[in-house]
C-alpha cells in the first residue's frame, strides 16, 4: 500500500486575515474569484451589483444578482459571532426587496439565530430564502484557505437547483439563440483575457443582449445585437430613474467628446427605462468571420461607457 502523508489542518481567527468587515472583507469577498467561491457553497450563480448599497434605512455590504432568476441576493458580513442587531437588518432587507436571497456571513452562528433562519426558510415562500454561512480560515502547514461552511438553507435547495437546471437544459434554443450564446460567451471569454477588471462578466444567455454591472442598482451597461435589422450596440441602460438621463444629458458634449463619438440619448417618456446608446451598423450575426471585429468594437465600447459613467453615477448617490 502505497504511503501517504496528510498534514494537519488548523483554523485561523478571520480576524488574523480581515481586520476589518467594510475595510478589508467586503471587498475581498466582492472580488469575482472570491464570490464564486460563495456562489458554489450556496449553490447560486453570483453577479455583484453593487458594495455598501443603501437599502432602506441600512447599507447592504454586497448587493448581488442571482443570474439564473435575475432576483436579489444580499450578503452582509459580520466578522464576529451573529447577533440581533444584524438579525433585524436582514428581515427589513427582505421586506423592502421584495424576491431576494438573504446571505448572512458570520464568524460564529449562535444557536438561537441559525435556528432563526431554519424557520425563516420554512414559513416563507420560494420568493425568500434565507442562508446562514459561516466563514473559517483553514491553514496546512503555510497555506491558508477560506472555507464558506453552510449552517442553514432553504429546504430542500439542493433539489430546486437541479430542477431549475434540468429546466434549463431541456430547453428548445434557436439557431439565433444559439449563436447569441455563443457570442455572449466569447465577448466575456475576451474580457477576461485582456484583464479587464472594471467588466464584470456574467455568465451568458442565449438572448439578444448581455448587461454588465457598473456599481448601482439604478444602471447597467448593455450590449445588444438586433439579427433582424443587422447592428449591434453598446448601451446605458437606465432601469426606472428618469432624473439619469436628464441630468446626463446637461452634460451632452462633454459625455460625447470623452466617448468620441456621438451617442442617441433615448429618455423613452413613454416607458420605464431610458437609454444612452452607441450602434454599429452593417453587423450581421450569420457572419462569424466578422465576430472577432464586432467583439473588439463591443469590448472597446464597454470600457469607455465605464470610464465615463461609473464616476457620474456615483456622483449623483
Amino acid at each position: 500500500m502505497k504511503k501517504i502523508t496528510l498534514g494537519n489542518i488548523e483554523l485561523v481567527d478571520v480576524r488574523e486575515i480581515w481586520d476589518k468587515e467594510d475595510v478589508d472583507f467586503t471587498p475581498w469577498l466582492a472580488q469575482e474569484d472570491n464570490i464564486q467561491r460563495l456562489s458554489l457553497a450556496i449553490g447560486i450563480d453570483l453577479v455583484v451589483e453593487a458594495e455598501e448599497k443603501e437599502v432602506g434605512p441600512f447599507r447592504a455590504d454586497i448587493l448581488c444578482k442571482n443570474e439564473a432568476t435575475d432576483e436579489w441576493v444580499l450578503i452582509e458580513n459580520q466578522l464576529e459571532k451573529t447577533d440581533h442587531k444584524h438579525l433585524g437588518q436582514l428581515l427589513t432587507y427582505a421586506t423592502g426587496l421584495g424576491a431576494v436571497s438573504i446571505v448572512w456571513i458570520a464568524k460564529e452562528f449562535s444557536e438561537e439565530h441559525r435556528a432563526t433562519l431554519d424557520w425563516l426558510n420554512k414559513i416563507t415562500d420560494d420568493k425568500h430564502n434565507f442562508f446562514g454561512v459561516k466563514i473559517e480560515i483553514l491553514k496546512i502547514e503555510d497555506k491558508m484557505a477560506p472555507n464558506f461552511k453552510v449552517i442553514s438553507q432553504p429546504n430542500d435547495w439542493s433539489t430546486s437547483i437541479s430542477l431549475a437546471a434540468s429546466k434549463i437544459n431541456n430547453d428548445n434554443l434557436t439557431d439565433t439563440k444559439l449563436k447569441y450564446l455563443e457570442f455572449h460567451a466569447r465577448v466575456c471569454n475576451a474580457i477576461k483575457e485582456k484583464g479587464i477588471t472594471r467588466l464584470k462578466t456574467r455568465k451568458p444567455r442565449p438572448q439578444a443582449w448581455h448587461n454588465y454591472p457598473i456599481g448601482t442598482t439604478a444602471a447597467n451597461l448593455v450590449h445588444t445585437w438586433n439579427s433582424t435589422k443587422n447592428f449591434i450596440c453598446v448601451e446605458l441602460y437606465i432601469a426606472k430613474d428618469k432624473s439619469i438621463i436628464e441630468e446626463f444629458s446637461k452634460d451632452k458634449e462633454e459625455i460625447e467628446k470623452e466617448i468620441g463619438e456621438k451617442l442617441s440619448w433615448r429618455p423613452n417618456p413613454q416607458k420605464v427605462s431610458s437609454k444612452i446608446v452607441l450602434q454599429r451598423n452593417e453587423s450581421y450575426l450569420e457572419k462569424e468571420e466578422e465576430w472577432q471585429n464586432y467583439i473588439d468594437w463591443i469590448i472597446e465600447k464597454l470600457n469607455k461607457f465605464h470610464e465615463v459613467f461609473e464616476p457620474r453615477l456615483k456622483g449623483l448617490e
